[in-house]
């Protein structure tokens, strides 16, 4: 797991944190447009999950932290074992999840078509 962050300039009203999840940098194209679009409006953090996973994952504590400070989460993971757990993370700590595309029935996570 890897992470890397994008602080906003401390001017006017406090900042939305999003965090952004993605496997195999999955979510670059989509990263490069929040961050030309939304330079300075948001602090920024992206977990990435890379390499190679197993079709089930029993315990995703190695790749998703136990607990998550962020306004709202971006989920672009594949593996659904990570999805699945990162919306019941946010879910207990009533953070908004987006996971487009996804077939989610966690509480407070949106997946819109994609």
């Amino acid at each position: 797991m890897e992470k890397t962050e994008t602080k906003a300039a401390a001017v006017g009203p406090r900042v939305q944190k999003i965090v952004v999840f993605q496997q195999n940098r999955c979510g670059e194209t989509k990263l490069k447009g929040i961050r030309k679009y939304g330079e300075g409006l948001f602090d920024l953090e992206v977990i990435s999950v890379d390499g190679p996973l197993p079709p089930v994952i029993d315990d995703t504590e190695a790749h998703i932290p136990a607990t998550i400070d962020a306004d709202l989460v971006l989920d672009f993971l594949k593996h659904p074992d990570l999805s699945h757990d990162l919306a019941e993370i946010c879910r207990i700590r009533n953070i908004p999840v987006v996971a487009s595309g996804k077939k989610l029935k966690v509480q407070g996570t949106l997946t819109p078509p994609v």
